[in-house]
């Protein structure tokens, strides 16, 4: 079958007919460079390179997690972009951002995790400053991914699986003393205080927000 170009958006080009070895080719062709992301889903291939704002704002919010769990002396496994895909769902992609928090010590010595025999993240990072032309919730929710963030570059919005369909959370389901306001309030900060002032001061304000306990 021949692939065919149907759709270029900003900063990307949208592929039909791709077949799924044609894909996992170029994921391992494409695994030294980290500024291409791929997501495949049923035949429709995906290749966007994310623009700067993108890039900084998943980092930001990666920091945040790290820091939180720091905080609450919570063992997790980072894993980046890394990428999440199954054959048998013939779908796939890198999120910006993913972490192992409860099924960490399941995947600690995992060299590489294979989501035929192990859960997926626990909590994925979304940037949608350039908005793929795939529903790439959907690819997380047919994957199992427990919790999403999702930031378009001005709100941020916190969604728990449920069934087969994510569900908006007013706090995140893994750290409920976290609202999505109060994380968009440090982003906003780092505008003018930078990034380490930022950090310094949301650990300072999160060690007075930890439950007693933790």
């Amino acid at each position: 079958m021949t692939a065919t170009l149907i759709q270029t958006p900003p900063a990307g080009v949208l592929l039909k007919n791709i077949s799924w070895q044609t894909y996992e080719s170029l994921v391992n062709e494409l695994a030294e460079q980290p500024g291409i992301r791929l997501t495949y889903d049923r035949g429709k291939l995906e290749i966007m390179a994310p623009l700067d704002p993108h890039e900084g704002s998943k980092k930001i919010l990666g920091r945040l997690v790290e820091t939180v769990t720091e905080e609450l002396n919570v063992e997790i496994r980072s894993l980046g972009s890394r990428t999440c895909k199954r054959e048998d769902l013939a779908r796939g992609l890198e999120p910006d951002q993913c972490y192992y928090i409860e099924n960490e010590r399941i995947v600690r010595n995992v060299k590489q995790i294979d989501l035929n025999q192990f859960p997926p993240p626990d909590l994925v990072i979304e940037i949608d400053v350039t908005s793929s032309s795939i529903d790439r919730m959907e690819l997380y929710a047919s994957l199992g991914v427990p919790e999403v963030w999702r930031y378009d570059d001005s709100r941020l919005k916190f969604y728990q699986l449920e069934g087969r369909e994510y569900v908006e959370r007013a706090v995140s389901p893994h750290f409920p003393f976290l609202s999505p306001s109060e994380i968009v309030g440090f982003l906003e900060m780092q505008e003018n205080a930078g990034e380490t002032s930022m950090i310094r001061a949301f650990r300072q304000w999160l060690r007075g927000r930890i439950p007693s306990g933790e």
